[in-house]
Order: C-alpha cells, then sequence, then structure tokens
C-alpha cells in the first residue's frame, strides 16, 4: 500500500521496462461480454485501474488499455455441465500512444460468482446449485404425495424466486485480474497524477490518532476496524464513489431482507444490498458503499461516519472497509452472514485506487497510528489482520 501511494505522487514522463511472467494486472472492462451473445474473435477492451509496481518503481499506470478476444465459448450440453468460456489477452497501449503486443491469462474476476480454472478460463455455475433448484427439488418429494399441495408451493416459489441463470454475463465495469504469461517490454508513458501529499503532515498525524479505530456491533461487541479517512465535503463524498462504481446500500428493512433471500436463492448479485449496522462512538454510518458483480457472497464494502473535526477547514470522515469472501448461515444470529478477507489493508488499497483513478483526489496520505492493534476478530468470529495505518485521502 505504501508503495503505490509513493508511485502515484511520484513524476514519472517515460517508463522503459521489462515486465517480468507473473506479474498481476488489476483491470475493469470497457465492453460487456455475454456468453449468450458471444463468438469466438470477438474483441473486448479493458482499463488498468491501479499502478502496476516492479522493484517498487511505477511500471504501468492507471488508465492503460488492454485488449483482447473471446477465446472460445464451450457451452451446457446437459444441466450439470457447465459454459467456459476462455479470454485472449493480447495488447496494451497508453493514452499517448504506446503500445505492445501482451501475453496474459486470466487469474481472477472479482466477487464473481464463477471459478476461474488453472487454465485462465471462467467455469459457470449449474442451475442445480441454486437454493432455487433445492426448493424446486423439495416441492417435487412432496408433489409424490400431495400433488396439489406441491403445485401450490411451485406456483408460490415461482412468484418470489426464479431459477439461477446460468450464463456468464459481465457488463463494463466487472473487474479481473491477470497475470503476463511471458514479459513484457513496457515504454509506456505515466502522466502524473494532481496529487501531493496532505499538509500539514503533523497536524494530520495528531488527527488519524485521535479519531476512534474500532466499530462496535449493536449487542457492543467489537468489530471492524478504521482504515481509511475522507477530507472534502459530503458531495465530494458521493460523487467519487459514484465515479469510482460503488453503489449505495439499502436501509435494512422486510422488503431489502426478501430481495437478499432473492439473490441468494437464484445465485446473483444485489448491488444495493444492505450490510450489518455497526456503530461508531455510539453512531450508525452515514454512508454505505459497496461494488458487487453477480454473486450476493462476494462485495467490497465500507462504511463511512463524519466525524465532528474539521481539517483545512474541510469536513473529516472515518470508514472502515472489508472485503466479503463467501457466505454462510449463522445458526446463533439466525442470518446469512459473510465472510470476510482477513488482511484489511488489500481493501484500504483496493479504495485508493478506485478513487485515485476517478481524477477526485488531490491529496494523499499513510498514516501511522500506534494505538491501533495488528490482529482483531470482528463482530462475526472473522480474523482482522492489519499494518494498524490509516490511509487519507482529501477530494
Amino acid at each position: 500500500m505504501l508503495a503505490v501511494l509513493l508511485a502515484l505522487v511520484a513524476a514519472v514522463s517515460l517508463l522503459a521496462t521489462e515486465i517480468p511472467a507473473g506479474q498481476k494486472i488489476q483491470i475493469r472492462l470497457t465492453t460487456g461480454i455475454d456468453s449468450t451473445t458471444a463468438r469466438p474473435g470477438d474483441p473486448f477492451s479493458a482499463v488498468v485501474i491501479a499502478p502496476v509496481l516492479v522493484h517498487g518503481q511505477l511500471a504501468v499506470a492507471q488508465g492503460a488499455i488492454v485488449t483482447g478476444h473471446v477465446a472460445s465459448i464451450t457451452p451446457a450440453k446437459t444441466a450439470d455441465d457447465h459454459i467456459v468460456l476462455a479470454l485472449d489477452f493480447t495488447g496494451i497501449r497508453d493514452t499517448a500512444g504506446h503500445s505492445a503486443r501482451l501475453a496474459a491469462r486470466l487469474t481472477e474476476v472479482d466477487n464473481a460468482r464463477e471459478e476461474v480454472d488453472d487454465q485462465g478460463r471462467i467455469v459457470g455455475i449449474t442451475p442445480k446449485d441454486s437454493i432455487s433448484s433445492r426448493l424446486d427439488q423439495g416441492i417435487n418429494r412432496i408433489a409424490q404425495q400431495n400433488a396439489d399441495f406441491a403445485q401450490l408451493l411451485g406456483t408460490i416459489k415461482g412468484a418470489f424466486v426464479k431459477s439461477a441463470d446460468p450464463n456468464i454475463v459481465y457488463p463494463a465495469g466487472v473487474e479481473m485480474t491477470i497475470a503476463l504469461t511471458k514479459p513484457l517490454d513496457w515504454n509506456g508513458a505515466a502522466s502524473e497524477p494532481a496529487i501531493a501529499p496532505i499538509e500539514p503532515a503533523d497536524r494530520l498525524a495528531a488527527l488519524a490518532a485521535h479519531e476512534p479505530f474500532r466499530t462496535i456491533t449493536q449487542t457492543g461487541v467489537p468489530s471492524d476496524i478504521t482504515n481509511l479517512m475522507f477530507i472534502g465535503a459530503r458531495e465530494d463524498l458521493e460523487r467519487a464513489f459514484r465515479d469510482a462504481g460503488w453503489s449505495a446500500a439499502a436501509k435494512l428493512s422486510g422488503e431489502s431482507k426478501l430481495e437478499t433471500f432473492r439473490a441468494i436463492a437464484e445465485m446473483r448479485g444485489y448491488q444495493e444490498a444492505p450490510v450489518s449496522l455497526l456503530l461508531l462512538n455510539g453512531h450508525p454510518p452515514d454512508f454505505v458503499f459497496q461494488k458487487q458483480n453477480n454473486t450476493f457472497a462476494a462485495r467490497h464494502h465500507l462504511r463511512i461516519w463524519m466525524m465532528p473535526e474539521r481539517f483545512n477547514g474541510q469536513s473529516v470522515w472515518v470508514c472502515a472497509a472489508t472485503h466479503d469472501i463467501g457466505i454462510s448461515f449463522s445458526d446463533e444470529q439466525r442470518t446469512f452472514i459473510h465472510k470476510i478477507d482477513s488482511d484489511i489493508d488489500h481493501e484500504r488499497a483496493k479504495v485508493v485506487s478506485d478513487l485515485v483513478f476517478t481524477r477526485d483526489v488531490r491529496g494523499l496520505a499513510l498514516v501511522d497510528r500506534d494505538n491501533v492493534p495488528h490482529t482483531a476478530v470482528n463482530g462475526t468470529g472473522d480474523a482482522i489482520e492489519t499494518d494498524g495505518r490509516m490511509a487519507v485521502v482529501e477530494f
């Protein structure tokens, strides 16, 4: 994270380097890919959304364009088969016109219900694995004893829950990670972002150390650790996250809970899905933003609280960001709960990269906090690991 921040504020005009095989590059689709309409050879494009560093130096800047084409699509011949989609990544170019041949394979589709196999192919789901399908199986067993009742249950189920769609559909905005399979000779340009360190640094450090760092659940259990601070107006915050592709979460209600169940049962996403309530200094968050793909089980999400202090005349906001990577049912809490990536510094870096990419950021800092523990457990029992530092973003 620190290396990324330093690279972003460094002035670099032209990069000439060999990027080794195995280097990972984070990208965001700028054209959609749909297994129902795509054909082998169809082109697609994506944009690099996180700086690529080699030996601690900036090698590929945000904004470079990655191009490729659909390599193959294997349809599902039976209900037990998976749709398999293979992509070929072939080129990279920057905004100044520098370009190079690229050899890379897909390693991950962010927050996707599909798997990526060891050949870099996307392997789709089968509807039989969904809760919707299991409900159908239960209704079919009831039909053997009471056909009329089973028909009634089937009608009710059909009105509320649809069958899972096995097609692989990634609209523009879906994020992926690719890894180079051959070294890349790159002479791309890296324009200097209009970003500077946040001053005065000593007052910023004192402010970060003063702010609360631990959220609690409604029942008083310690939970997430704050890992970001934002400096700017409310409208700046809302605009930046909107520009970065994050969605505001719906409030917990009977309607949102029902829609959550539908999303889980149908194995699909729910962009405005609610999050559990966490308190900071006894207050609920002022904002909750999240970024999903096509499954409720995985999402980036964060909670933001407005603080009473001001810095350089601007509002101060404290944030706890984590990455949900799975879901399970809690017998104790009688609800579905997410499992998080324990390394919350990864999510801190994700948020910073997303916001810097929007060009809405003018200042960055990474501040030490000696009073923050490096290990903890959140409100649902997941481990938390962090270096304790707070990333500060000034709009």
